[in-house]
């Protein structure tokens, strides 16, 4: 599925979608940072732990890439903030799973440890979710722009049909008599 940029400027769902990004980007700027306050070395191995989860230099640098890029998303806000969240959503989750395969192994360079696997798999689900929220869906309201955007031709038949119902009824009375008389 190829997603759009259909979505108004002032939609509710630009809220969600800044505030994920934000939130999930503070969180990983945050264990970035604390991995370099503790002056980790680049590419260590050995288990040094920072909230739970091992950590190295290389690690806590690309947290902070990764933080800074979803606060950076947060602030341009819009359809930019849930790409953003969907593509680093994604990215989380596919390193859990290489991750997963990596551990105990020499290839291991970001020392990712089970706990590390199972946070990636987590804050990737996470980020996705806030990223996909009302935009990728089987049973959008039919109010959505989403939606609308994806069925264009029921959108238009039922905003036809929406004008109508709006529209004054005719009052017999406020009709000219020669309108009445049949043809």
């Amino acid at each position: 599925m190829r997603l759009k940029e259909e979505l108004p400027v002032d939609h509710r769902l630009h809220r969600v979608y800044g505030i994920g990004a934000g939130l999930c980007g503070l969180l990983l700027l945050v264990f970035g940072s604390l991995g370099f306050a503790d002056s980790l070395s680049f590419f260590s191995t050995e288990g040094q732990r920072i909230a739970g989860l091992s950590t190295n230099g290389l690690l806590s640098s690309i947290s902070v890439l990764f933080g800074v890029l979803l606060i950076v998303a947060a602030v341009i806000g819009g359809n930019f903030a849930s790409t953003v969240n969907i593509v680093v959503g994604v990215l989380f989750v596919a390193s859990g799973f290489v991750h997963l395969f990596l551990i105990g192994r020499p290839g291991n360079i970001l020392d990712f440890g089970l706990s590390n696997v199972v946070f990636s798999f987590l804050m990737g689900l996470l980020i996705m979710t806030f990223g996909m929220y009302g935009r990728v869906s089987g049973g959008l309201p039919h109010d959505n722009p989403y939606w609308q955007r994806r069925h264009p031709r029921q959108a238009a038949r039922e905003k036809a049909a929406a004008r109508r119902r709006a529209l004054p009824s005719a009052d017999p009375a406020a009709i000219p008599e020669h309108q009445h008389e049949p043809a």
